[in-house]
């Protein structure tokens, strides 16, 4: 009875430590997807290129590849919790920064020190997550928390219509949402993890031990990241009003919140790679089929929702499956690695897609995305046919 009763406790224990992490990560997803189109359609206002605001928006991929490989040693130095804490305190006097700070010039190194806080919240929440979740039910855990972050990322234009995107309102919200966050992370924080010191492997070896999972990392930063960044814009060439392009992201953003949990659930229980393959087919065939309906809205509107929702679940799966691969001291290392790999997609994504626009007008918005799909799809079969045992 006693062992019961103890069992019981961690459960509880394992169950308010994720939420806490999800709920943190849930409410900044609010803030940056508000964020993201907001900082587009500005630059637009100021007469900035597609291929020059995709560049600004891949700053945030350097960011994270020059200060994500130290956050894990940080927060065994700190401690996790107060790492998270100070990052989201950074977080917020810089979104409030690229209103004071009104200028392209200024909005580079803004938008570096803002994704370097960006990175620390991720690697830390995720391996957070991964820590805390029961192996057997990993893929779905990863699935519940890539469902919050989903809405939180859902909510966030759909609260820029409403707020506008002129005037302080829309970064005062972002940077308001970012102290909010903190809340959940210093109640549970005598249930965050601890990061222990121990080996660990190079980002080449963590691509080597698991090149179909990083790789997913690295495909969806770039069509993740250049899809919010780009959307409103391919809106606003289309002909739609600048809240109704900023809409576009948001209806994309809710149709990843409808195949997480089937797809996280569905991974504890195949070949995640094949899961993978077959959200990297959704995505091409997705894409390819965007400039078809472009020309009617009710159908664009359907096919983002179903299209966003099945490409989205590359990131759940991928970190789901380098959550099993991957034990002890080095899972820190891991989900850093996993973080440096999207951001890499970040930084790489954004112009090209923008590129594909200003190459083919509009329409090679949807070229783009889906040429990545494809290619990222030629590696998961390579990989299946070579390693036909996950």
């Amino acid at each position: 009875m006693p062992a019961h009763s103890s069992s019981e406790l961690a459960d509880r224990a394992r169950f308010a430590s994720i939420t806490a992490a999800i709920v943190c990560v849930a409410v900044v997803g609010i803030g940056l997807s508000l964020t993201i189109p907001l900082l587009s359609i500005e630059m637009a206002r100021m007469g900035a290129s597609s291929t020059l605001i995709g560049v600004n928006t891949a700053v945030a991929g350097a960011a994270s590849i020059f200060t994500v490989p130290f956050v894990p040693r940080l927060a065994a130095r700190i401690g996790v919790v107060r790492l998270l804490v100070s990052a989201l305190a950074l977080g917020a006097v810089t979104l409030v920064g690229f209103k004071v700070f009104q200028g392209i010039a200024w909005w580079f190194p803004l938008r570096f020190v803002f994704s370097a806080t960006l990175g620390v919240l991720f690697v830390l929440s995720e391996f957070w997550i991964n820590e805390a979740a029961p192996p057997e039910r990993r893929g779905l855990v990863m699935g519940v928390y890539a469902t919050v972050l989903a809405l939180g990322f859902a909510v966030g234009p759909t609260l820029l219509a409403l707020l506008g995107t002129q005037g302080y309102a829309p970064y005062l919200a972002g940077a308001v949402l970012f102290v909010v966050a903190m809340v959940p992370l210093v109640l549970a924080r005598g249930l965050s993890p601890e990061i222990a010191h121990g080996g660990s492997r190079s980002l080449l070896g963590y691509v080597l031990l698991a090149p179909a999972a990083t790789g997913a990392a690295l495909v969806y930063g770039a069509v993740e990241t250049g899809g919010f960044a780009i959307l409103p814009l391919y809106g606003l060439r289309l002909g739609y009003d600048a809240e109704t392009a900023a809409g576009l992201v948001s209806v994309l953003a809710l149709g990843n919140v409808m195949f997480q949990i089937p797809f996280g659930w569905l991974a504890d229980r195949m070949d995640r790679r094949i899961v993978l393959l077959i959200s990297a087919l959704c995505g091409a065939l997705g894409s390819s089929l965007i400039p078809l309906a472009s020309s009617w809205f009710p159908a664009l509107i359907v096919l983002l929702f179903v299209w966003g929702g099945l490409a989205g679940t590359l990131y759940t799966v991928g970190l789901a499956q380098l959550g099993a691969s991957v034990r002890g001291p080095e899972l820190a290392g891991a989900n850093a690695a996993f973080v440096v790999l999207y951001n890499i997609g970040l930084m790489v994504g954004p112009p090209i897609i923008g590129g594909g626009m200003d190459l083919v007008p509009p329409q090679g918005f949807a070229y783009a995305m889906c040429g990545l799909f494809l290619a990222y799809a030629g590696i998961v079969v390579w990989r299946l046919a070579g390693h036909p045992r996950p």
